[in-house]
């Protein structure tokens, strides 16, 4: 059993909100927390790669000449880590599990973009999409799980009760990645919110979504069901990777 590799700003708030959830899922080998600041990690005996919530990535990571938006909040240091992180683990092949900025990251770093402010761009209330906490993750809302994809295969196709704390969001699609959920009541046009994505090739365990799994695993409803199946298929990936 290889290093679970969990990229994060805090690694005392990552152990104690992502490390109990991947436990009850039955991971049982070592954790390595990587935080910014520190030389990009050798991957020769990582298993996975778990890209953690946080603050807002900068645009210069998909467009040079694209401002930094008022309400934005770049965390720097932890673009630089995990944007070669991110690759070198894709082209490895090692399964991904993003969450939030985790799901962010994943698609800038394979060439992707991002909506800077989500009320900004699609002109909707801030309240929507921001609000509760880690604790009380306060008022659900339902995405859509997108027929056909490895994501309703394991929770289903259709509405998902998830919890939301952000205001940016994936905009165009990084090549070898899909939607695999959206949000209909936020949109513009034709374009919907996104709110998960996964790679095109089912081969690859690679899985983003936007909202945080790790504050809902220990809820008796389906918003808890959910999100202990999707720690449960990553760390089952984890311990028994594709054959090659």
């Amino acid at each position: 059993m290889g290093v679970l590799l969990v990229s994060c700003r805090d690694a005392r708030y990552a152990r104690s909100h992502y490390l109990p959830p991947l436990i009850r899922a039955g991971w049982t080998g070592e954790v390595r927390f990587l935080t910014p600041g520190r030389p990009l990690p050798s991957l020769d005996d990582a298993a996975g790669l778990l890209l953690t919530g946080g603050l807002d990535i900068h645009p210069r990571h998909w467009d040079p000449q694209e401002p930094v938006h008022l309400a934005a909040q770049v965390d720097d240091k932890r673009d630089f880590l995990e944007i070669p992180l991110v690759r070198e683990a894709w082209d490895r092949g090692l399964p991904i599990f993003g969450i939030c900025r985790g799901e962010q990251i994943l698609n800038v770093a394979l060439g992707g973009s991002l909506i800077q402010d989500i009320p900004h761009h699609f002109g909707c209330p801030k309240e929507r999409h921001q609000h509760g906490t880690a604790q009380d993750p306060g008022e659900l809302h339902p995405v859509e799980v997108v027929a056909n994809t490895a994501l309703a295969g394991l929770l289903g196709a259709g509405p998902l009760p998830v919890n939301t704390r952000h205001h940016q969001a994936v905009h165009r699609l990084a090549p070898g990645l899909r939607a695999s959920a959206v949000y209909p009541n936020t949109a513009k046009g034709e374009e919907i919110l996104v709110e998960a994505v996964e790679a095109s090739d089912l081969g690859r365990w690679v899985l983003g979504v936007q909202w945080h799994p790790e504050d809902l695993t220990e809820r008796g409803d389906a918003a808890g069901e959910a999100a202990r199946r999707l720690f449960e298929a990553f760390v089952a990936r984890l311990v028994q990777p594709a054959l090659q």
